[in-house]
């Protein structure tokens, strides 16, 4: 099985699909990590409590470097996005 590796940057000019896309990723990533601590607070096992957390950060530091690359994209190509 061969391994591919996905962009570390965006590309220069982002589709209106692509755009779409990484609009749908951040909400994906939102819910989840409201998901994880809402789980969490209702949790009474610090075990599964302290991994539903985790999980919450992990999706929290997903949203940041989405929304990250969407505005260093954004700074540096005002006119990136492709209709």
């Amino acid at each position: 099985m061969q391994h591919q590796q996905g962009m570390t940057t965006p590309p220069p000019v982002i589709s209106t699909k692509d755009h779409l896309y990484l609009q749908d990723m951040l909400n994906w990533n939102l819910l989840a990590m409201k998901k994880a601590h809402f789980m969490a607070d209702q949790c009474q096992d610090q075990s599964l409590k302290t991994e539903l957390d985790r999980v919450g950060q992990m999706h929290h530091h997903h949203y940041n470097v989405i929304l990250e690359q969407l505005r260093q994209n954004q700074t540096q190509n005002p006119s990136a996005y492709m209709q």
